[in-house]
């Protein structure tokens, strides 16, 4: 072991600082181990692939070598909620404990902060509805006091407000040094602090950003390090393939073309020259969508192409933009937003003429996805392993990846290839949780394949016994929306308190569901993971299905006939894996802490019935597993009636000789 590693240890160690100092702190094994692994990367500038299940302690297996080794170490996180509670919470504490010196810098990407700019420009506008105009003064009177302009610093107005667009930047429509706001700069201001910072917390979207500008050539967001440590790693390559792609929105080309129309009212002459390409531009927009309206809301470019009506709309779109790109040239010079605009209009014009060709020959996938009132044009790379092993190389830093689910069945092979990692160190640390007496598997018998008309309704039925045994107090996971809608309309007569998606912000539901005391939450995508319910308010998580992704993704089509190309097995290379992976996350939200106890209940019948549902069960911790209902009664207290012995199946469960299975 290294001094590092030593030191850490020790820091760890029941009679160590931690202990010492901070309320609550309880020495783990687990996380001493984990902590081990980090110090000798860091020491080391090797890569490390680290799975820490729940209850681990990984925050803090990780912070203090961090803080130990004296270097400059950039944290990365999957969520901006725990990018803050990293940085509010978790860091002031581990540094005081240990008296660590170290100059920390919280940074964000650029929309997470109000630009002064756009909210001088916004005070001449017409807002949507009157509670937006309400948020907008609040706004405008939580900035003059505000000293880091970090928009989480106001948690009434929600996440999806319309108000963001029009109070923050992007990297199109800001002006630089040429902003008049430019020496108040929010955003100047926290990469300046992070540029002379030794622990710099951000997240994965800015980490890929500051990846991105530099493959283009231009200066880093972040300063150089010689460690990354990088939480809830399992989402990095699905975001990378976002980062390393490129798209175009409806909204972003009506911005766009209002941008222009504003700015025209600062300089003499120009609306003649930018109103009729500006309105032509804007119904161009209009009309794609319209013409896409009978179209399925995702598919490939071949889709869009099939379609006569969409495919002259989007040629009439390339030719809108081109003559509104060439309206502005002239106006270039005449202030710094036309500057803006006309490099904004070149840039939006150079990706949809790449989105259109489509006999280019790289190796990308063109997409499209409808919304409610616009659409987003898709160029997703297949593969980023490569952009992301060459920025790792490139760094000369310390890597270390970790999460509580990227292992499938112990292996590491499948994000490894992902992540573009040859041979890294791995740990795989398992949770420390008393699965056997805190948790239960329950797998319902008689449920027809999920596939099959009145899958939902069988499955509400198979839950509702366990409901009333554990008196509500339950997550419902659904994997797709549809099946959510059909099991709130079965379930909203239900005597428990009912929580649905899309009714609340995310953050809002959560805190009713924690405080109604026996609810039962209904989620899709967005509650599988980074939600943490603690305590009695959540003892059931249900799962409707095996998470496999949608097969109408054209992402997925396309990796999946590359996989095929070069001689894999899509389903077993990839759609497995990927689903394993989720399933972890979804069964994560059960146990939260040593004290919780709770029943994970696993619908889906191909469990049992396929030879793959072995690697799921595989991948799962030692949860005691049983088809009875009544161990679940008696789990939670009640007395059941003996069951009918089922027939066993003599190969399932040999380490758990007391579960039953059919």
């Amino acid at each position: 072991m290294s001094d590092l590693s030593n030191r850490a240890q020790a820091a760890l160690a029941a009679d160590g600082p931690l202990a010492d100092k901070l309320e609550g702190y309880v020495p783990r094994l687990a996380q001493q181990h984990l902590a081990e692994a980090v110090a000798d990367a860091i020491d080391q500038r090797a890569t490390l692939i680290a799975e820490a299940g729940t209850g681990t302690g990984k925050t803090y297996a990780y912070l203090v070598p961090a803080l130990l080794s004296g270097d400059r170490v950039i944290i990365s996180t999957g969520t901006r909620a725990l990018q803050d509670q990293l940085y509010h919470r978790d860091l002031p504490r581990v540094r005081a404990a240990l008296g660590a010196s170290m100059k920390t810098a919280l940074l964000k990407g650029r929309s997470n902060y109000l630009c002064r700019y756009r909210m001088e420009q916004a005070k001449g506008e017409r807002f949507i509805s009157r509670e937006v105009a309400a948020q907008f003064q609040r706004v405008v009177a939580w900035s003059g006091r505000s000293q880091r302009g970090d928009l989480s610093e106001l948690p009434d107005i929600a996440e999806d407000s319309p108000l963001w667009p029009q109070v923050t930047s992007t990297a199109d429509n800001c002006l630089g040094s040429e902003c008049p706001f430019w020496s108040e700069c929010f955003v100047v201001k926290a990469r300046q602090e992070a540029q002379s910072a030794d622990i710099v917390v951000v997240n994965h979207h800015l980490l890929l950003a500051d990846l991105a500008i530099k493959q283009e050539g231009f200066g880093e967001i972040l300063p150089g390090a010689s460690a990354f440590v990088l939480d809830e790693a399992h989402q990095l390559p699905e975001l990378a393939a976002q980062f390393f792609g490129e798209g175009i929105g409806a909204r972003q080309l009506l911005e766009l073309a209002r941008d222009a129309l504003k700015e025209s009212a600062n300089v003499p002459g120009a609306l003649a020259s930018v109103q009729q390409p500006m309105r032509t531009l804007e119904h161009a927009v209009r009309e794609l969508r319209l013409a896409m309206d009978s179209m399925a809301t995702r598919g490939n470019v071949a889709r869009l192409r099939g379609n006569a009506g969409a495919a002259a709309a989007l040629t009439a779109l390339q030719t809108a933009l081109e003559e509104f790109h060439t309206g502005l040239l002239p106006l270039a010079e005449a202030s710094p937003g036309f500057t803006a605009c006309v490099e904004r209009a070149n840039v939006v014009l150079l990706r949809l003429r790449r989105w259109s060709d489509v006999e280019s020959g790289d190796d990308a996938v063109r997409w499209y996805e409808l919304t409610q009132r616009g659409f987003t044009l898709q160029r997703t790379p297949l593969d980023v392993s490569g952009p992301l092993r060459n920025y790792r190389e490139q760094s000369r830093a310390a890597w270390i990846f970790t999460s509580a689910t990227m292992a499938v069945a112990g292996d590491f092979d499948h994000i490894a290839t992902r992540l573009g990692l040859d041979a890294p160190n791995t740990l795989l640390q398992p949770s420390p949780f008393d699965w056997p007496n805190q948790a239960l598997c329950y797998l319902p018998r008689g449920l027809p394949e999920p596939n099959l008309r009145g899958y939902g309704e069988a499955l509400v039925k198979a839950v509702w016994p366990v409901l009333e045994a554990s008196a509500g107090r339950a997550f419902l996971l659904f994997t797709s929306h549809r099946a959510l809608r059909e099991a709130a309309e079965a379930l909203k007569d239900c005597p428990w308190p009912l929580f649905v998606q899309g009714t609340a912000p995310r953050n809002v539901l959560l805190e009713q569901f924690r405080h109604s005391g026996n609810g039962v939450l209904l989620g899709a995508a967005s509650f599988w993971e980074g939600v943490d319910v603690a305590g009695e308010a959540l003892s059931v998580v249900v799962i409707d299905r095996l998470p496999f992704a949608a097969p109408d993704d054209p992402v997925l089509e396309a990796r999946l006939e590359a996989v095929r190309r070069a001689g894999g097995n899509p389903f077993r290379d990839e759609q497995l894996p990927q689903a394993v992976i989720a399933l972890k996350q979804g069964a994560g939200r059960l146990i939260r802490t040593f004290e919780d106890r709770g029943v994970l209940v696993l619908c889906d019948p191909r469990l049992v019935g396929k030879s793959y549902g072995r690697l799921f069960l595989d991948s799962l911790p030692p949860l005691p597993r049983t088809r009875s209902l009544a161990d679940v009664q008696r789990f939670f207290g009640h007395d059941a009636p003996p069951e009918p012995e089922p027939d066993w199946l003599a190969t399932t469960l040999s380490s758990y000789p007391e579960n039953r299975w059919e």
